[in-house]
């Protein structure tokens, strides 16, 4: 089996022929014309024209608790669901942008505390991925760490930022009908949580086994 472990071309392998913003606002658009080189040639496509959204890298972190049996979700309104069949209002992990030169463990410990009230110390990396690299230049980091959770959900948020979000604690229990109905409908949750099962299968395995 032969496993694609580099990229077929590098950033030496394409040109930017101009690039300008469109529009600046709570995100910016860029119009870039550019060119790169053909797969198994020499020459290069011809001059093309793409929009990209241009965001900041982002951070996200599933908090979990085995001994508590639970793990924690946020609710809020997003945009780009506006259109949504069901509803605007989506389930996801805790996450948020990356302020400055701020890493993304930091972003993640200042996020968990405004939308959870949870205080996060240790962190595994799962995935640092583009979620929509056909338009989008965010670069998002996905993570998971094991907290203690509070005993009820609430509503947390900065609010000068717009910010409502409510706090759902969910049972292990639950997670193969989440995972299954349908309300989940971005991928680091739904990344994040299929991390969460099959963690939950090895930690049921192992105690089996003791």
């Amino acid at each position: 089996m032969n496993i694609i472990k580099d990229a077929s071309y590098n950033k030496n392998d394409f040109e930017v022929l101009e690039r300008h913003y469109e529009y600046q606002g709570f995100v910016q658009v860029e119009k870039v014309s550019l060119r790169h080189r053909l797969f198994q040639q020499e020459n290069y496509i011809q001059p093309i024209q793409r929009e990209l959204i241009a965001r900041k890298a982002a951070a996200g972190v599933l908090i979990y608790n085995d001994q508590q049996q639970k793990f924690a979700l946020i609710e809020q309104f997003r945009i780009g669901a506006i259109n949504d069949s069901t509803s605007p209002w989506q389930l996801e992990i805790i996450a948020g942008v990356l302020d400055g030169d701020e890493s993304p463990e930091a972003c993640i410990r200042r996020e968990a505390l405004e939308e959870s009230g949870c205080e996060i110390q240790a962190l595994q990396h799962l995935f640092s991925f583009y979620p929509s690299a056909g338009a989008c230049s965010e670069l998002f980091h996905l993570y998971v760490a094991e907290a203690e959770l509070p005993k009820e959900g609430g509503v947390f948020g900065m609010m000068n930022e717009g910010e409502n979000i409510q706090l759902h604690l969910i049972n292990y229990a639950d997670l193969s009908v989440l995972l299954t109905n349908g309300r989940l409908k971005n991928a680091p949750v739904i990344m994040a949580l299929q991390w969460l099962q099959q963690h939950i299968h090895t930690v049921n395995v192992a105690r089996e086994q003791t």
